[in-house]
Parts: C-alpha cells; sequence; structure tokens
C-alpha cells in the first residue's frame, strides 16, 4: 500500500490554523531552556542538551471518573514540568462531550506554550460557518515550533459504518530546536481494537515515515499495545523504550503499560522516566528526561 506523504511544513512567519496543524504562540509565550535533573543549563558536564518530555492520553478532557474538567488536567500537565508533551484523544470543537472547546488551543494558551494539532477527522461544522469538529494528537512545546507535518498512517474509521483499512492522517510531527539542535517529535495514536492487524500496518507506515529523518527522534503516544507485544517490535530496531518501570492504563489501578516515551538511541539518552500518579484522564502519563547528542 502506498503512502501518500503530506507536505504542510509551515514557516514561523505564516502561522494559520489548517486541516494539517495549527500552531500557536500565546503571547508572551517563550522557548524555555530546558533543565538538568541538577538545575544546570547543559547538564551532565556539557556532554549533551537536557530535555523532559512527557505523552498524556487525555481523554477528551474527562477524568477517570467521566467528568469534563480541562482546569483539572491544565494542572496536571502543568505538574509535569515537561519541555515537550505530546497529547492524545484530543477535541477540537468536537462535541458536546468537551463543551465544543478547542482543547489544544486552550491547553497552550493556559501553560504558554506553542501548540500544534494534527486531526485525525475533520468533519463538517455542525453549523452553518462554524468551525470544523476536529478530532487527533497535538503537541506542546516551550520550544518553538520550526515546521509540523501531519502523516497519513494506516487507520480503520471509527466514523464509517464499514470501514476498510486506508491511509489517513493523525501522525503528528514537529521539529523544535534545542540550543540550535534541530529535534524531530512525533505523537501517535495506534489503533485500539483486540486485533493487531492494523496495528502492525500502522507500525510499518511509523517507522518508513521516521526514517526519513536523520536528526534526533522522539516518538510519544498512546499505542494501545505492551511494549512485548510482537506489532511493537519492529520499533524497537530503531528506537529505544523510555521505560518508566510501572503500568498507565487504566489511570485508577493500573495493569498495563500502553503509553511510550520512545527515543532514536544513538541520538538520545535516557536519565529516567516515570508514571505521576493521578486521576486526570483513564490514562497516566510517562514523562522522561532525556539528554540529546550532538553529532
Amino acid at each position: 500500500m502506498s503512502l501518500r506523504r503530506h507536505s504542510s511544513r509551515i514557516p514561523q512567519l505564516l502561522l494559520t490554523a489548517s486541516l494539517l496543524g495549527a500552531l500557536l504562540a500565546p503571547p508572551a509565550a517563550t522557548a524555555s531552556a530546558p533543565r538538568s535533573p541538577s538545575g544546570e543549563p547543559g547538564g551532565a558536564g556539557g556532554r549533551g542538551l537536557p530535555l523532559r518530555v512527557a505523552t498524556y492520553n487525555i481523554h477528551a478532557g474527562a477524568g477517570m471518573d467521566g467528568v469534563f474538567d480541562l482546569d483539572r488536567q491544565t494542572a496536571e500537565i502543568r505538574s509535569l514540568d515537561a519541555d515537550v508533551i505530546g497529547l492524545q484523544e484530543v477535541d477540537r470543537h468536537w462535541g458536546s462531550r468537551s463543551q465544543w472547546r478547542d482543547l489544544a488551543g486552550e491547553l497552550a494558551r493556559r501553560l504558554r506554550m506553542y501548540v500544534s494539532f494534527a486531526p485525525i477527522y475533520s468533519l463538517d461544522p455542525a453549523e452553518p460557518d462554524g468551525p470544523r469538529a476536529e478530532y487527533g494528537v497535538a503537541v506542546l512545546s516551550r520550544h518553538r515550533i520550526m515546521s509540523a507535518e501531519n502523516h497519513e498512517i494506516t487507520r480503520l474509521s471509527t466514523q464509517d459504518p464499514s470501514p476498510v483499512p486506508a491511509p489517513a492522517p493523525g501522525f503528528g510531527e514537529v521539529v523544535v530546536r534545542v540550543r540550535g539542535l534541530p529535534v524531530h517529535v512525533y505523537v501517535t495514536h495506534l489503533d485500539y481494537r483486540p486485533d493487531p492487524a492494523v496495528r502492525v500496518a500502522q507500525v510499518a507506515d511509523t517507522r518508513r515515515i521516521m526514517a526519513e529523518d536523520r536528526d534526533p527522534k522522539i516518538l510519544l503516544g498512546d499505542f494501545n499495545a505492551e511494549p512485548a507485544a510482537p506489532e511493537l517490535a519492529p520499533l524497537w530496531r530503531e528506537l529505544a523504550d523510555a521505560d518508566p518501570g510501572a503500568p498507565t492504563f487504566p489511570a485508577r489501578n493500573p495493569v498495563k503499560r500502553i503509553d511510550f516515551v520512545a527515543v532514536s538511541e544513538d541520538r538520545i539518552g535516557v536519565r529516567k522516566a516515570w508514571v505521576p500518579q493521578s486521576l486526570a484522564s483513564d490514562h497516566r502519563a510517562v514523562v522522561a528526561d532525556l539528554l540529546l547528542r550532538r553529532r
């Protein structure tokens, strides 16, 4: 199956909302320098560049109790103190469950971060001249987003009553610069069905897309499979799993780890990773302190 690669690289001076990703620079937002665990810029005697990243499935703004509460999730995300965060299950004017709000945009403004949103679904507005109803993934970043793309990978639509696997958008990529070093950050949400066939195709698509880039790479997402799942095995040929040593789902009494931070092992070291306890979503986040290596 051939995949069409979307090319939606957006110059920073031309930041406009689009179906392939909206980049938002909130008022007074700054690209703050990342920290090392010791608090010293550069860390580890200057051997690399520290960066804290996280992945978090926000359950369309609802907590483990099923109650929509963006204030609660804002507080939880802020507490992670991450420089780059990949979000899944993000609504943008999608429906009543999230009060028709733009969750990615609101979180970015509240947290004073840059944002790129990559819709999986983009439906006609409910009202004439209204915003499109969208659902997808997003990246929040303290570092300025230099470019963004929304790639197609194989999907089995939840909006089609008779779906067939086909290329569809929703595999987001951004490039950020950390002290001049370009870093590619990808955010994904793999198929949830027990049959792994679609995830097998999605992993193959992911590897093909990521292989086009040579800079340090970080993959964030809800994989809907555990680390030893056979369909994920090809990912570990090029990527290292930042294993936090704890399960992530469900948020109350979690029993399995299906949320991941994965990095290009040749360019990025993992100092530590952990899973904060929280019921602000039905998933728990994964946070990792990384060390980026210049060639």
